[in-house]
């Protein structure tokens, strides 16, 4: 019968003292307490290793940093409870320590830095500016330095709800969206085994969702009268008519470039980089277009930007500098410079222009690959008709008014 060990007592173990050579103070069920001659006594459990007849040993604490005879059965207590379930305890403190380590070093914001660097390969430059900006304005102040191990759906929660109680439902939506593609990155990345946040979508209301805002084809004479009449800069109000004109989105416009002209066959080449669905856009000029660029050419011919900034020439124009005109001059809830494509669109249509070329004209994307490339091609020639057409219903709405390219008439940009 083996023999039994008698279990120690807390006197013991106090009153242990150092000798000139190490010795043990044994307890039941392998733990044993470690005297050295300096007189540092640590607590040690030898234990059955799971796949031969060695007895390793694994350090349970000190006592004399705090280490009591209760807390070391408890923790001794765990590496059997592990070993039952056939896992060593010296492999999985290991385990821990590689992971807490590895929580230390993927906070949430290193982490999103390197999701951040793929995503903005599949976006446009300024949208990903945008993704980032949100980021850090909401979510980084609080939990940028959290390991992502840690962050759950209370904890985020917590940190939008200020927005949302703000009434800054969209911008909660992207939010959520945005920290739900981290953590799916760091689950694919092996970072963590899942993704904790997935259904926080769920403890917010849903934005309403609005339309943008524009007019009926025969409120168009009214927009241009108000453009007369605005009290707006120049390079605003040429931006203004360059985006009605082409029927392009706000941030395609503020950021056109010379390069992207083309005045041998009087055509825009929107590069792929610079488009919501990345595939390059081609936009017909009309020569009240061309008319505008020859406005721009004296301010900025020599810059890369043909709408440059006023506090940067180096830079593009705010695209929301039209949203802020289209306020002032009196078409809040009526009109947004996004808009200004609807009222394009309607009008087109109402004309009885191809649906596919005023689609195409807007740059919507044709699911269908083959037919894209080849409608591409064969569409150019009838667009340029739309467009010219579309240029001239502006400049009849402007009549009694002086639009930008009424004024140019006759005027041509020059390369």
């Amino acid at each position: 019968m083996p023999k039994q060990t008698t279990p120690l007592n807390d006197t013991q173990i106090k009153n242990a003292k150092a000798a000139d050579d190490e010795y043990s103070l044994h307890d039941p069920r392998g733990l044993y307490l470690r005297i050295r001659p300096d007189g540092s006594k640590d607590w040690m459990l030898r234990y059955k290793d799971l796949y031969s007849s060695k007895r390793p040993k694994i350090s349970l604490g000190s006592y004399n940093s705090g280490t009591t005879l209760k807390l070391a059965r408890e923790e001794r207590d765990k590496c059997l409870a592990l070993l039952a379930k056939n896992i060593d305890p010296k492999s999985h403190r290991i385990a821990e320590d590689l992971e807490r380590r590895s929580s230390n070093t993927n906070t949430l914001e290193l982490v999103a830095a390197k999701w951040f660097e793929v995503k903005k390969t599949k976006i446009t430059e300024d949208f990903a500016k945008d993704v980032w900006r949100s980021l850090a304005s909401h979510i980084f102040p609080k939990l940028g330095s959290y390991p992502i191990t840690q962050i759950d759906a209370p904890i985020v929660i917590e940190v939008i709800n200020p927005v949302a109680a703000r009434g800054n439902l969209e911008t909660v939506k992207r939010l959520c969206q945005r920290l739900n593609e981290i953590m799916t990155f760091a689950v694919n990345s092996g970072v963590i085994h899942h993704n904790p946040i997935s259904g926080i979508r769920e403890g917010f209301a849903n934005p309403i969702k609005k339309h943008n805002p524009t007019l009926k084809p025969d409120q168009l004479p009214m927009l241009m009268s108000k453009l007369n009449y605005a009290s707006i800069n120049l390079i605003t109000r040429v931006m203004i008519e360059w985006q009605l004109h082409t029927m392009v989105r706000p941030m395609e416009s503020a950021g056109t470039r010379w390069e992207e002209i083309n005045f041998d066959d009087n055509t825009w080449t929107i590069p792929p980089e610079r488009m919501k669905k990345k595939r390059e856009h081609i936009v017909p000029l009309s020569p009240q277009a061309l008319a505008l660029l020859g406005v721009m050419r004296p301010i900025s011919g020599h810059r890369e930007y043909v709408f440059t900034s006023q506090r940067d020439p180096l830079r593009h124009a705010n695209p929301g500098s039209p949203n802020v005109a289209l306020k002032r001059m009196g078409f809040k809830d009526m009109l947004t410079a996004h808009g200004m494509r609807a009222l394009a669109s309607t009008t087109l249509n109402e004309e009885a222009f191809d649906y596919d070329i005023v689609e195409m004209a807007l740059a919507h994307i044709d699911p269908n690959e083959t037919r894209r490339s080849y409608n591409h091609a064969k569409y150019l020639p009838r667009r340029r008709i739309m467009m010219d057409w579309w240029s001239n219903r502006i400049d009849e709405a402007a009549t009694g008014n002086m639009s930008m390219t009424a004024s140019t008439r006759g005027i041509r940009a020059i390369s």
